[in-house]
């Protein structure tokens, strides 16, 4: 068995806006303060980037900022997938240019094409890249499932080394552990993050992760080591955070709480995401003032 190619905590980070627009300084102070925070790596232009409400322009705007802010302190791997093959390989090809560890690439949406066409879109953009490239599975949001054998069929092409996995089926998570080898497996549900690396996982995406990354990764090298006493209780110490942020539509927690402390100057969402809640609002900031971030 050879590491996998991807391990530990990756934060998709949020994109920050201010008057509809992105907003590079809030940006840029995100990135440092997520590396700062302890995050392996960084995952923009994904669910949580609001990608579906950007541009291609936009992206590659997105991506270039958190390289250059990054710079090599930590790996970031971009999300570049769409419901349309031939814009997911635009996308790539543009994206090809920047200092990237690989691409996310999520599962076509609302096409709900069969299997063998989510076979074929993924062997499609894999031929675009040397670089890695990891599958993302959120059936809740795609309206399609990629299916265990699927995953194992993709697993055989060189470049397409792992997957997040928020498809929130423990049963089809073990199947993929056990019938790929040299595959990393990142748990795409921040609840389940715990019971995936118990289970064989290599750490999370983790949106959650925005606040305390650090922790977040502590929590994996302490099942990693065999300490799951001790790795049991961060998860618990962790679950009213986790929680909080998945309280209202993602990003809009994670947003929140980034403006409560401090890191970007706006909460701000592109329609048809609002932001928090008075409500939730005041929830966040309670469980941020209970672990001293406030």
């Amino acid at each position: 068995m050879t590491e996998p190619a991807f391990e530990g905590i990756y934060v998709p980070n949020i994109t920050p806006f201010k008057d509809g627009e992105i907003d590079e300084g809030s940006l840029r102070r995100l990135v440092d303060h997520l590396i700062d925070a302890g995050a392996t790596g960084l995952i923009p232009c994904g669910t949580t980037g609001e990608s579906a409400t950007l541009s291609h322009d936009e992206h590659i705007e997105v991506i270039r900022v958190v390289v250059e802010q990054a710079a090599g302190r930590v790996p970031v791997i971009p999300g570049v997938g769409t419901n349309d093959t031939r814009e997911s390989i635009r996308l790539m090809e543009r994206a090809e240019q920047l200092d990237l560890a690989g691409y996310l690439v999520v599962c076509p949406y609302y096409n709900r094409p069969s299997q063998e066409g989510v076979i074929e879109h993924f062997r499609a953009v894999s031929e675009v890249t040397d670089r890695p490239i990891l599958l993302y599975n959120i059936p809740m949001r795609t309206g399609r499932n990629i299916e265990v054998g699927t995953v194992v069929e993709l697993s055989r092409i060189p470049n397409i080394v792992g997957i997040k996995d928020a498809g929130g089926d423990i049963n089809e998570t073990m199947s993929i552990i056990t019938r790929t080898s040299d595959f990393c497996v990142l748990a795409g549900e921040d609840h389940l993050l715990f019971s995936m690396c118990c289970l064989g996982g290599h750490g999370g995406v983790m949106a959650s992760a925005h606040v305390l990354a650090g922790e977040f990764l502590a929590m994996y090298r302490s099942v990693k080591d065999g300490d799951l006493a001790e790795a049991r209780g961060m998860h618990y110490h962790l679950l009213p955070l986790v929680r909080a942020m998945f309280k209202e539509p993602n990003p809009a927690p994670a947003k929140a709480a980034m403006k409560l402390m401090g890191v970007i100057d706006s909460d701000e969402l592109r329609l048809p995401l609002l932001s928090v809640t008075p409500a939730c609002r005041e929830d966040i900031a309670g469980v941020l003032h209970g672990l001293k971030l406030l």
